[in-house]
């Protein structure tokens, strides 16, 4: 079990580093434009952690606040990341894109720094 915890963290993490990798490409070219590595992390990110708090939940050793504050926020990532893909949009607004970087990285600093 422990092996399959490791391996989800792993692609959880690989997820965390798409959306940031594909937000820091988007703004370094200058383009405000969410790509497929900001969706396709987004979407590893959310399976992964519904599967990982569920694995903590039957171990008994969850931190409910943290993970629900971890999982409102990706939510909320997926919804600001998917619905201009959907729409195909070929650019969004200079405050949408700097909100999901902020939020990418406020995520990252719940994860590392809530005990």
């Amino acid at each position: 079990m422990e092996f399959v915890d490791l391996v989800l963290r792993y692609l959880h993490l690989l997820g965390f580093a798409a959306v940031f990798g594909g937000w820091l490409t988007a703004w370094l070219s200058k383009r405000y434009k969410f790509n497929a590595a900001m969706l396709y992390g987004i979407a590893t990110q959310l399976a992964t952690g519904v599967v990982l708090y569920g694995l903590a939940s039957a171990e008994g050793d969850a931190n409910h606040a943290k993970l629900g504050v971890k999982f409102l926020l990706a939510l909320l990532l997926a919804v600001m990341i998917v619905v201009p893909w959907w729409k195909r949009r070929a650019r969004v607004a200079a405050g949408h894109f700097w909100a999901v970087g902020g939020m990418v990285l406020v995520t990252a600093a719940v994860a590392v720094f809530w005990q």
